[in-house]
């Protein structure tokens, strides 16, 4: 470390999976980053991934695109996540998709917070409503991602 001090990032993202463990599931994940009030989202398409997968992979997907070490709030309705990422679970399954996200945190300071779903609060609404859209169309599409983008476009980074 330099001694500059770390970017302060906002991640919230989510991952659903429509028709979780059934033959035709459908999963995706997607992160919206907030730095000094400019917002990107990424998203990706994981095919017949659980919706704890897909939970994993939203926060992985955000970590990655960072490029530098930074600080980093993390903003989920997944307990899941922020409960394995805090100590407080164990890690039962899905090895592969803890690792890819281990080694995304590595270099990054990271506070990780639950939040409600569902709940009116609109970066995590825009990411539910984009994982769910992408997942629907099997593919990513950037109208979804910039629909995201747009929804925080006018909110105030904290």
């Amino acid at each position: 470390m330099t001694g500059r001090a770390l970017k302060q990032v906002k991640i919230y993202c989510d991952g659903s999976s429509l028709g979780n463990g059934q033959e035709a599931t459908r999963a995706a994940a997607v992160a919206l980053l907030g730095y000094r009030d400019v917002w990107r989202a990424v998203g990706c398409y994981l095919g017949t991934a659980t919706n704890q997968q897909a939970e994993i992979a939203a926060a992985t997907i955000g970590l990655e695109l960072l490029r530098e070490p930074c600080h980093v709030h993390v903003l989920t309705d997944s307990r899941y996540v922020v409960e394995t990422m805090s100590g407080r679970f164990k890690r039962k399954a899905n090895q592969d998709w803890w690792a890819r996200l281990d080694r995304a945190v590595n270099t990054h300071e990271i506070k990780w917070q639950w939040i409600k779903g569902h709940a009116g609060q609109v970066a995590q609404e825009a990411v539910d409503r984009a994982a769910r859209k992408i997942a629907a169309l099997g593919r990513v599409d950037e109208c979804v991602l910039r629909e995201a983008v747009d929804a925080v476009g006018s909110l105030v980074s904290t």
